[in-house]
């Protein structure tokens, strides 16, 4: 293959441009890594100060990059086995359509089996809390590794194949946003795998790691504890069981795989949206039926199964905002952080990070769009004028 150096022409920058590609590689890790000896303190506050600061000792352990690769090679096993179907993506630059295996949902349920049969062979699954802060290091260096990787190769995928957004020839935004659009080793497509399978599922582990942690503290599983790995998992299963629908999404038909996607894929996502059920594993809460039948009425939203992934409220909705989806998520997010009670602010920290996530995606779907249908777009704003909450933003 030909040494690619071609720029495409120059489009905006993202995330602030140079210096958000400069920052956010060392702010993000630094955050997760934040949150999660928060989660272990005594006091869980997220303002205190001085931080709190683990001995480096407390970051080492090595069986984490043992269970991080060993991880990762096993979801790559499922993902090459000859099960559910086969899919084609969108058409790409050069009018071909690549091929992807649509079997996340196989990949979870067989998951599922193997941590049933963990625990009949007595595997101590609650030594995961124990693990997080050097499973979540182990993470942010593969994120690191496999983002170089993906750099450095994409200067030899055909021009065609490159991410327009990131091939600006500035080598630290390229670095970050990604250069390469559908980076493959072979016909296993990196970021397709990345996107939904070792992030999700093994949120969905490490869940269901802390409760077993608090059955071994407490001899039982508290009520707060069941909703939350309860709620979440069925949201995984919900992605994974509509998984061709990520087929459509901004991140496989137009964000490059660079470390913007790696990082939240690998690190963020299974370390930080499991935030709750860590935080219920050192600070157990009540929950009475009342308020345990209030928070899963919130959490059950009527939906229906939308092109992007996502989930979208019906009734009218869509004619009221232009991303009911969006309001339905952060909804969801609140269900999710309402059971660990309103003492501290860390649960909540999900909410929070995801309306400042969807409000900055709406802002790129708005950019595309407008772009896209032009005049037709300008009719639609005017006919739905709110974004995501109704008579607010």
């Amino acid at each position: 293959m030909k040494f690619n150096k071609q720029k495409s022409p120059q489009a905006e920058k993202e995330f602030g441009g140079t210096l958000g590609a400069t920052c956010i590689p060392v702010f993000l890790p630094l955050t997760v890594l934040y949150l999660l000896c928060v989660c272990r303190s005594p006091v869980a506050s997220v303002l205190q100060w001085p931080p709190v600061l683990p001995p480096t000792a407390q970051l080492w352990d090595p069986l984490a990059p043992v269970l991080i690769l060993g991880w990762m090679a096993l979801q790559s096993f499922f993902y090459l086995l000859p099960m559910g179907k086969v899919s084609e993506g969108m058409v790409l630059k050069d009018g071909s359509r690549l091929k992807y295996p649509i079997n996340g949902f196989h990949a979870l349920c067989i998951t599922a089996v193997l941590l049933t049969l963990s625990l009949w062979l007595g595997m101590p699954l609650g030594y995961l809390f124990e693990l997080l802060l050097p499973l979540a290091v182990c993470a942010i260096g593969v994120s690191f590794l496999l983002s170089l990787y993906l750099y450095i190769s994409s200067f030899w995928a055909p021009h065609h194949a490159l991410a327009q957004g990131g091939n600006t020839g500035n080598p630290l935004y390229d670095f970050f946003m990604g250069r390469e659009l559908n980076p493959r080793i072979g016909s296993f497509d990196l970021k397709y795998f990345c996107e939904l399978r070792p992030g999700l599922i093994g949120w969905v582990v490490i869940n269901f790691g802390m409760l077993m942690k608090e059955v071994e503290l407490r001899d039982s599983a508290s009520l707060a504890m069941i909703l939350v790995n309860g709620f979440q998992l069925l949201y995984v299963a919900d992605a994974l069981w509509n998984e061709e629908a990520v087929l459509t999404t901004m991140d496989i038909v137009h964000d490059g795989f660079g470390f913007m996607l790696v990082f939240g894929d690998l690190a963020w996502v299974p370390f930080t949206y499991s935030l709750q059920a860590a935080f219920l594993v050192v600070h157990p809460q009540s929950l009475s039926p009342l308020g345990a039948t209030a928070i899963v009425t919130l959490n059950e939203l009527e939906t229906i199964a939308t092109a992007t992934g996502k989930r979208l409220l019906v009734s009218g909705w869509w004619g009221l905002v232009r991303h009911p989806n969006y309001l339905g998520d952060l909804l969801m997010a609140l269900a999710w952080s309402l059971p660990c009670g309103f003492n501290h602010l860390l649960p909540y920290f999900y909410v929070v990070y995801f309306t400042v996530l969807l409000i900055h995606r709406e802002a790129r779907d708005e950019r595309h769009c407008r772009a896209k249908y032009g005049l037709a777009w300008d009719s639609y704003c005017r006919r739905v004028p709110y974004r995501i909450f109704p008579y607010i933003y």
